[in-house]
């Protein structure tokens, strides 16, 4: 049995969140403490919580088999970077074996995890400051930009001291040759517009099937529902949903919809009045050909729908939910919009979030250069 296990917790509230075992079953109490803190006092996602409790599963598991207490075991926290890179055979020795098992991306998530759990185990007197130096380098803050920085003297700010080297990101976003596949390959109407709200809206799967039906406003004018904004559009709420789907950010956001998505959802209305265990649930998206008929569909089971579809369509490779919310969001940065409208559309935390989607295609770098205007002395040259 594994020393350390992330757990599924359900509160009577019907809350849930992860917590950490150990090889008795019993929850760890610090890791505990700090996962229900982040679900119930930060109100961060279930599925937040779950990727926190692997994290520090992995880190608990580490120290138990090196032999040094949670606490201590951040001055070694490079052997734990290895660790996880090569998994060495769960013991401390620096064995190189073929090819990592983690990416620097997957570590480095891993490790931001356990920073925040040691962080708020200091801050709650489960553990001592010491545990905190190892973790944090103190730099000057030259790097950042000086709206952030203010004017003056540079000051020292913490860095995170174990970082991997992430290659650089690109946005893997479904072509439209891929995406008018999965179109063609959808047998119910249902499915085609799951597609197309992936696609022409950018919606998340744990967005897409957490939407109620209260929450769609596909028409020119929806002041009568309250709703003051104009224009075919529907609201993207974080909720606590009973088929484990959830919004990622907790800000509420509308997003705008055009006149294909509202054709697609006009077309799987008719087919899911016509399921009589449907028209008992609020959520929008619910199970048609499947039993239980009726239930709120899963998030996973859009996964599993893309899979389908791009094998009966004959793609190459297999269409993700998120491919299609990249062929999106690729669209959008492609039609010149804003990052500001870019940010809001995508339903991104920071700015930055976009950046991966700034590398514009080959034939508009070059139709960039050619556009730049030659002197009238060269331009001359140039014809003779």
């Amino acid at each position: 049995m594994e020393e350390f296990r992330s757990f599924l917790v359900r509160l009577p509230s019907g809350v849930r969140y992860w917590t950490v075992l150990d090889a008795g079953l019993r929850p760890v109490a610090a890791a505990d403490e700090f996962l229900i803190n982040a679900r119930l006092g930060r109100d961060l996602a279930e599925l937040t919580t779950g990727a926190y409790a692997t994290s520090i599963a992995l880190y608990l598991r580490w120290c138990e088999r090196i032999g040094l207490e949670w606490p201590r075991a951040t001055v070694r926290l490079g052997r734990f970077v290895h660790w996880l890179q090569y998994d060495a055979g769960g013991s401390d020795n620096l064995v190189v074996l073929d090819s990592p098992v983690r990416g620097a991306r997957r570590v480095n998530c891993v490790l931001a995890a356990v920073r925040e759990f040691i962080r708020f185990a200091v801050s709650t007197g489960m553990a001592q400051p010491s545990a905190l130096e190892p973790l944090y380098d103190l730099v000057p803050d030259w790097d950042l930009p000086w709206e952030v920085r203010g004017e003056g003297q540079a000051r020292l700010r913490p860095r995170a001291r174990h970082r991997l080297r992430e290659p650089e990101s690109l946005v893997d976003a479904a072509s439209p040759e891929e995406i008018l596949g999965l179109l063609r390959a959808c047998l119910s109407a249902r499915d085609r517009f799951i597609i197309m709200a992936m696609w022409r809206m950018g919606l998340r799967r744990g967005e897409l099937t957490g939407i109620r039906r209260e929450d769609v406003h596909f028409l020119a004018d929806a002041s009568r529902l309250g709703c003051g904004i104009a224009g075919a559009h529907l609201h993207v709420r974080r909720r606590d949903n009973v088929n484990g789907a959830a919004a990622k950010s907790r800000r509420h956001r509308p997003v705008p919809a055009d006149w294909l998505v509202v054709q697609a959802y006009d077309r799987f209305m008719a087919e899911r009045d016509a399921c009589r265990q449907a028209q008992a649930c609020d959520f929008l998206l619910v199970n048609l050909f499947r039993a239980p008929l009726g239930a709120p569909m899963r998030p996973q089971a859009v996964n599993e729908l893309l899979e389908a579809l791009s094998r009966r369509a004959e793609l190459q490779r297999g269409v993700h939910p998120h491919m299609a919310r990249h062929a999106f969001g690729s669209g959008v940065m492609a039609a010149g919009a804003t990052l500001d409208e870019f940010r809001e559309l995508m339903g991104h935390a920071s700015f930055t979030a976009g950046e991966p989607y700034l590398h514009p295609d080959p034939r508009r770098l070059r139709a960039a250069v050619e556009s730049v205007p030659l002197p009238r002395e060269l331009g001359g040259e140039a014809d003779r």
